[in-house]
């Protein structure tokens, strides 16, 4: 995915290569070049360091043909970007597809299959009704996805700082997961308020026409805390949810790296990189909807139901109606966004020059100046 340099600039917000002091001794040029080269991308000129390495003076990223630094703020700010543009654009492209599964959830007796759910939300709202909900779906994931894939890097980066080299590729896949949990975990927070009201909306027709009559309404029915009154439940689907998302990702790229690819990642064109990188979203989403499900049923109950609890929702819908009602609908439409966020936020990092998501191992801490891969 090769882009001019014109156009990288004009794209790119421009936060991202604004001026930023530093200072180091100079092994923090070979340190930071070692983690380029780790996380297989090419190492910066010994220019890029300016004088950093000739007595401590600052340097600046100024333009786009100069990569951004990996796990500078920069580095962290472009991961936050691309999340937003990956988790919003993809929640509200699939807004008809969660539409039904929502009213599947809620009322299987009128949804009773996806063809027929969609024949029934034709008839009743015409086809502006398979939108119904798109502006909180499209707030509420963009700042899900800031968060989930900023803080995914940071928690991901620390953790591995935290276990020291060698435990850092012994338990590489322990780092996933905690990483991944610990940035859902903040990433809910910022969801559950939008997510409460495209819920309200979506599966109760006449509440309200969207964000703009339906937030008002909702607060002045349940109050400002209920809208976080799904977060448990919330948190119940998006952390295993997110925690297979992240993990089985990496664990599937790095596989297709080492068995099915001839020849090393850094070798590998950008677009087939990035094929990859959808691929094994894809099937990572699969089992992402599997181990989420039966928490997604009761968000959606939840937050339909007005004083509704997870025991009415259990007893109402049934343990073995919380694993499979809606469940192939979903399987298909976190399959789908799934893949397209990774595809997404990896082009997104290719295009302002960093290296696509998997394939390496976690970078843990540097001693004595030398990167340890």
């Amino acid at each position: 995915m090769a882009l001019s340099d014109l156009s990288r600039e004009s794209l790119l917000p421009s936060f991202l290569y604004s001026a930023s002091p530093f200072t180091a001794a100079s092994r923090l040029a070979s340190s930071a070049s070692s983690y380029q080269a780790a996380a297989g991308a090419p190492a910066p000129p010994a220019s890029a360091f300016g004088g950093a390495a000739r007595g401590g003076k600052p340097f600046s990223i100024n333009s786009p043909n100069e990569k951004i630094e990996m796990y500078s703020p920069a580095f962290y700010a472009a991961c936050t970007a691309g999340g937003i543009a990956s988790c919003g654009l993809t929640h509200m492209a699939v807004t008809p597809l969660d539409l039904v599964k929502c009213n599947m959830q809620i009322n299987p007796e009128k949804y009773k299959s996806i063809s027929s759910g969609f024949g029934v939300l034709l008839k009743e709202q015409g086809a502006r009704g398979f939108f119904r909900g798109w502006v909180p779906t499209l707030l509420g994931y963009s700042a899900q996805g800031a968060c989930k894939f900023g803080f995914y890097e940071f928690f991901k980066k620390t953790y591995s700082d935290m276990a020291g080299p060698e435990n850092a590729i012994k338990y590489k896949t322990l780092i996933y997961l905690a990483g991944s949990a610990s940035a859902e975990l903040i990433a809910d927070v910022a969801l559950c308020p939008m997510e409460a009201v495209k819920v309200r909306v979506q599966t109760q027709p006449g509440f309200a026409r969207g964000l703009s009559d339906g937030l008002p309404k909702f607060i002045k029915a349940e109050g400002a805390a209920g809208l976080y009154k799904g977060i448990v439940p919330l948190w119940g689907r998006q952390i295993p949810y997110t925690m297979m998302k992240f993990a089985s990702f990496e664990t599937i790229v790095e596989l297709i790296y080492k068995h099915a690819v001839p020849v090393p990642k850094s070798e590998c064109s950008k677009s087939f990189q990035l094929g990859i990188s959808f691929a094994g979203g894809y099937i990572a989403g699969v089992f992402c909807a599997i181990v989420s499900h039966p928490a997604d049923n009761l968000v959606s109950f939840l937050n339909n139901a007005k004083g509704a609890t997870m025991g009415d929702a259990v007893k109402q819908i049934g343990v073995l109606g919380l694993f499979t009602r809606g469940l192939p609908l979903r399987i298909v439409m976190i399959g789908t966004l799934t893949g397209a966020q990774w595809g997404i936020y990896d082009a997104f990092k290719v295009m302002v020059g960093l290296p696509t998501t998997g394939g390496v191992a976690p970078v843990p801490a540097v001693e004595e100046g030398k990167a340890i891969a």
